[in-house]
């Protein structure tokens, strides 16, 4: 894609006009004001500023603004301000689901007899059930093609990332640094980072398309929490220096009728707000040519029958929803083993997923021991994915694994069509190519199929 540089503008404005009176105050909280279209309206610093709001950061792409008040009424006047359609707390919540935690540390053909010199690659199931290698061999790795990863931070220095990771456009929102900072072992954001494009080269994993750039961009904090502001300016910053494919392995369960914490409560009309506010984000990306693609969690729920809850990013406009699948005992006999069962875990439905991936599963019973790529782990362990982490590899599981893969699928089909396609048409091959699995058509679990890339580009 042709590069452009419409970086989110990102200032802090600290002037104030009048200091509102002591009764008014309260203690401090975030604001997100959405615009009623995507500019937005003149004089608007001042206008904050004259009910005791701070602007902290603007998102001038889709008419957004991110304040702090400690002003009781701020809400309320803010919303009456000409141009301003809603006002919502900048909620915080946590994005990851505890089961994507599972992780254990390590001291082209298909694994695990691929013989190939990554010596991890073969522990890489996932590339078998998309044919990952039969599309690396008709010479399709995603060259050319930019890949953002939306997470918690990274491990800069990974061996199998170093090589791929664009450093100028990657960027942080949280404050913290984007190197992930936590001594876990597991580090979410490498884990994506490195299915979709760890590097071929002779060391570790081999991600789904090793020839891509990665922009990492860290929107949630190292332990998975995160703002809605921060996911927002995530999505519009990596759609804003262009970046082909944004993968997001993160999700929220949001109930339509609102919540209280600790925090506070978010009514049922904000919770609205928050959804049109994301959406606008996605929006505007698929727009700007980025391909968008979330993980449609873990909690084995039906989003056909859910009632009040909503899953968001994966039910944005323009996002596509990915659920999880995985094998059953792997490595008892890797070259028959069907790797294609919808993860236990996974959440589903006909309105919620558009396709599925590898994801792995921790179901197979017993802890016997098995032996693959030199590694001796309980069985169960390897139905797993085996990917980047912190200062090493590990294996987790959930569609935030899932995920990724599509996005190296997406990857390899955009490189493969001289690394420049429409959203519509990324989604349109990969619907096309997808192996439909389930009943045919569109299936709960497996929405158009599991992505395939050797379908995609042969």
């Amino acid at each position: 894609m042709k590069r452009t540089f419409s970086i989110a503008v990102l200032v802090a404005l600290l002037a104030t006009l009048f200091v509102i009176p002591a009764s008014a105050q309260g203690a401090s909280h975030s604001y997100i004001i959405m615009a009623s279209s995507n500019k937005l309206p003149a004089g608007l610093e001042a206008k904050v500023a004259r009910i005791g709001g701070t602007i902290d950061r603007l998102i001038p792409e889709i008419g957004v603004v991110v304040v702090t008040s400690a002003n009781t009424d701020f809400s309320v006047k803010a919303a009456k301000i000409s141009g301003i359609s809603t006002v919502m707390p900048n909620a915080v919540v946590n994005w990851l689901d505890p089961v994507e935690n599972i992780a254990f540390e390590e001291d082209y053909g298909n694994p695990p007899f691929s013989g190939d010199d990554d010596f991890f690659f073969d522990l890489q199931w996932g590339h078998d059930a998309v044919d990952a290698p039969e599309a690396w061999n008709l010479g399709y790795r995603g060259e050319g093609v930019v890949v953002a990863v939306l997470d918690t931070g990274f491990d800069l220095d990974h061996p199998d990332l170093m090589s791929n990771i664009n450093f100028a456009l990657s960027w942080d929102f949280t404050g913290e640094g984007l190197q992930y900072s936590l001594p876990d072992t597991f580090s979410h954001g490498t884990h994506t980072a490195g299915t979709i494009a760890a590097a071929d080269n002779a060391f570790g994993t081999i991600g789904v398309a090793p020839d891509a750039e990665l922009v990492l961009i860290k929107v949630l904090g190292d332990e998975g929490s995160g703002s809605f502001a921060d996911i927002i300016s995530g999505i519009v910053y990596a759609a804003s220096v262009d970046v082909d494919v944004i993968s997001m392995s993160l999700g929220a369960y949001l109930p339509k009728n609102g919540w209280c914490d600790d925090e506070g409560c978010v009514k049922a009309s904000e919770v609205t707000y928050l959804l049109n506010a994301i959406g606008r984000a996605t929006t505007y990306a698929y727009q700007m040519g980025s391909t968008v693609i979330a993980s449609a969690g873990n909690e084995a729920i039906d989003f056909d029958h859910t009632g009040p809850l909503v899953h968001t990013p994966s039910s944005a406009p323009h996002v596509i929803a990915v659920s999880a699948t995985a094998p059953i005992g792997w490595a008892l006999d890797p070259e028959n083993s069907y790797l294609d069962y919808p993860a236990s875990y996974t959440n589903y439905g006909q309105s919620a997923i558009d396709f599925a991936a590898p994801g792995g599963d921790y179901i197979y019973p017993g802890e016997e021991l098995c032996l693959i790529a030199g590694l001796v782990r309980p069985c169960w362990v390897f139905d797993l994915v085996f990917s980047t982490g912190n200062g090493g590899w590990y294996w987790g599981a959930g569609t935030s694994m899932a995920a990724p893969h599509v996005a190296g699928v997406a990857a390899i089909i955009i490189g493969a069509n001289g690394g420049d396609m429409k959203p519509s048409q990324v989604e349109a091959t990969l619907r096309a190519s997808a192996d439909d699995l389930g009943k045919p058509g569109n299936d709960d679990y497996y929405g158009a199929g599991r992505v395939n890339a050797y379908n995609a580009v042969k």
